[in-house]
């Protein structure tokens, strides 16, 4: 019992080590800002909505990619959840879009974590959750769009690589 319990408390002090010298998040995860200030909340919640409806399929992995296997699991005139599926390990990846009106536009806090409790660093997976779904319903083009988050807040944000995540 002590042998596992000076293996957990190594873990845990490799961890919090990491967690001190990237500054990440102590769990894989990622927390973004939008700005839509010419996209109202109803419309961007359509477009998101739809835009995980077409990715639900696995068809998208086929070329190495992971805009495939997301799902809608709640939605509201406010939030969206919704889950990710990683198409190689079958990790689940959590999402939440929270809206909220900002005069004729919509600003936007998401949320991408993974669900396996022990996941520190993701290869920028979760923030590429999020991403791909902005910019595969064009919302990233839209007049004025400005996107906020940083390593502090969202795991290997500055290593990023959607194309691949």
């Amino acid at each position: 019992m002590e042998c596992r319990f000076i293996f957990v408390s190594l873990i845990l002090a490799g961890v919090l080590s990491v967690y001190l010298v990237n500054g990440y998040p102590i769990h894989a995860s990622c927390k973004i800002q939008w700005n839509f200030p010419s996209v109202s909340c109803a419309s961007f919640n359509k477009s998101i909505v739809s835009q995980i409806q077409k990715w639900e399929s696995a068809d998208n992995c086929a070329n190495g990619g992971e805009k495939c296997l997301y799902k809608v699991t709640t939605q509201s005139v406010s939030i969206i959840k919704a889950t990710h599926q990683t198409p190689v390990k079958h990790y689940v990846d959590d999402l939440t879009f929270t809206m909220k009106s900002s005069g004729s536009g919509c600003d936007v806090d998401g949320f991408s974590t993974s669900e396996t409790w022990y996941a520190y660093l993701d290869y920028s997976t979760n923030y590429c959750n999020l991403n791909n779904l902005i910019t595969g319903a064009g919302l990233n083009a839209t007049q004025g769009y400005k996107e906020t988050t940083s390593d502090d807040v969202c795991t290997q944000y500055s290593s990023r690589n959607c194309d691949k995540y």
